[in-house]
């Protein structure tokens, strides 16, 4: 287990298999660990099995984490999964794969804060290096890239009719590539997936990578990072009933994702003083680690529809199978969801606050909360998922205990802010108004979830804390920035400690307005650029 490397990479997530290969490329000697196994099962590499795996709770416990939050005081004391990947690829192996990559304010925003050099114009070279898109090379998009990314095909005619609807309720514009020239409108949603296969950034920075200097190490669980003299000097790896240090002649970079990096950065002694001095552990640099946490939420809302055509049954589900194995092209090979829209809400300002998923399944309800097989209603529909993208509610990562093993304590404060539990709730509305629009309302039959029971924004605000729920987006645990709330700076080095730098979506100031998967994987580029002086 003893060895040395230039670089040592923690997690093989959506940023760290983007970064670990990027550094590879440049010659160094690099080791890439991940505390999960290989992501060659069918599970993981077929896009639509992600619907088994979400409902079949012993899948899931395959290739997740299992974590929960705290109890959660504004949605009535519910532990709301908090579902990550363990795996290779980390969450983009178990995700949607829906690619957006959020509104350029977002980026100008980070600079504007003190993140020179991580503007819309300086990240854009960074996400077309990675991508390669089905429409070819434009000045906003990427070819040749890594990551395929493709639109959703063969839309159910229930979301067609919905992109009309909602261009027509919401007053948008049907456009075609929100992650072009702007993001407002009604549009089919982007994939990272082609011709039925998942494009995780395992997929697309690893497979067949075929450098002898990029280790890979599989099944190894890292206890802390070795601070020696104010400096990071290599990790502790227990793989098995082995242990042992790798060590790092240049740099050590945490990407073990938004509750990963904080966890391990305080069990190493970098983090709040007074809470680490609670568990034991000596201080090597007091940060406001684990602080800024926050993330999307939205509530699902099924819509039984005579021209929705899945149906969630077991025949159902093993059809879909049997003819993509014979021919390919169902809705096995591509993502669940199909339609999107970026709008705003009454509170907006001038970008859209609003994200609206279409996804042409019926959904379980009223949450997802319980780690059992959820039963959903067996009719084809529609479910809409009004969803918050700019979140005020912040909450914090911290440990349990000094025990490396013992999970952390996730408490993303959901709904601590007024504002986001009235976002929603306009959202809720703006839903209901685009499902009573002439253009869909003669193909709606019923409203299953949240139903005729909570017909009104009273009753729906009263019901809000049973339903809104996590879009598993967290974030911001591990802050970038120039001032004293930041754990990093904009070269994604931690702050008092040589040779150590975090990069995954726990270094974002602020959430990006959209699916953050492609956000993860543009960091891990970027990161590769920074330290590579590019």
């Amino acid at each position: 287990m003893d060895r040395t490397a230039d670089y040592v990479v923690v997690g093989a997530g959506s940023a760290g298999c983007a970064l670990a290969r990027r550094l590879a490329d440049s010659g160094a000697d690099v080791v890439l660990i991940e505390a999960g196994g290989p992501d060659r099962s069918p599970l993981v590499r077929k896009p639509g099995l992600i619907a088994v795996f979400h409902n079949v709770p012993q899948l899931k416990k395959r290739l997740d984490w299992g974590f929960y939050s705290a109890p959660q005081p504004n949605a009535l004391n519910r532990r709301i999964p908090q579902t990550r990947g363990r795996v290779l690829g980390g969450s983009g192996s178990i995700n949607g794969m829906l690619f957006v990559r959020g509104h350029r304010r977002n980026y100008d925003d980070w600079a504007a804060e003190g993140c020179t050099g991580w503007g819309f114009d300086d990240v854009l070279p960074s996400f077309k290096r990675m991508e390669s898109w089905e429409d070819g090379e434009t000045d906003l998009r990427g070819a040749g890239g890594p990551i395929r990314v493709t639109r959703q095909r063969d839309l159910t005619p229930a979301s067609e009719a919905f992109l009309e609807a909602m261009a027509d309720t919401a007053g948008v514009k049907r456009i075609d590539d929100y992650n072009g020239a702007e993001q407002e409108g009604a549009a089919v949603f982007q994939q990272s997936a082609h011709e039925g296969l998942r494009y995780s950034s395992s997929v697309g920075y690893l497979d067949d990578h075929g450098l002898p200097n990029l280790e890979i190490v599989t099944k190894a669980t890292v206890q802390r990072v070795v601070v020696r003299d104010g400096r990071a000097t290599g990790v502790e790896v227990v793989a098995g009933k082995e242990r042992g240090t790798i060590r790092a002649t240049r740099e050590v970079i945490l990407s073990a994702g938004v509750f990963g990096s904080p966890q391990l950065l305080m069990l190493s002694g970098i983090g709040p003083a007074a809470h680490l001095r609670e568990h034991g552990i000596e201080v090597h640099a007091d940060l406001p680690v684990g602080d800024n946490l926050h993330d999307h939420m939205f509530v699902p809302m099924t819509f039984v529809m005579r021209s929705a055509r899945n149906r969630g049954t077991a025949p159902y589900f093993a059809s879909g199978l049997v003819k993509e194995w014979l021919r390919g092209g169902t809705w096995v090979a591509r993502s669940v969801f199909e339609a999107v829209g970026f709008v705003r809400s009454p509170q907006a300002a001038d970008i859209p606050d609003l994200q609206i998923h279409a996804l042409p399944w019926s959904y379980p309800f009223p949450n997802q909360d319980a780690p059992t097989r959820h039963k959903v209603d067996k009719r084809p529909a529609l479910t809409i998922m009004p969803t918050l993208i700019y979140p005020k509610s912040r909450g914090t990562v911290r440990l349990a205990s000094a025990d490396p093993a013992a999970p952390p304590v996730i408490d993303p404060g959901y709904l601590s802010e007024p504002d986001d539990a009235r976002l929603l709730l306009d959202g809720i509305e703006l839903v209901r108004e685009i499902m009573a629009n002439r253009i869909i309302a003669g193909d709606v039959t019923a409203e299953l979830s949240p139903g005729p029971e909570f017909p009104d924004r009273a009753a729906m605000a009263a019901e809000l804390p049973n339903r809104a729920t996590t879009v598993y987006h967290p974030v911001g645990s591990c802050r970038m920035g120039a001032d004293e709330r930041a754990v990093v700076d904009p070269a994604l080095r931690v702050r008092g400690v040589e040779g150590l730098r975090v990069a995954d979506a726990s270094i974002m100031p602020t959430i990006t307005g959209g699916n953050t998967a492609a956000p993860s994987m543009m960091i891990g580029e970027h990161a590769a650029s920074l330290i590579l002086g590019r």
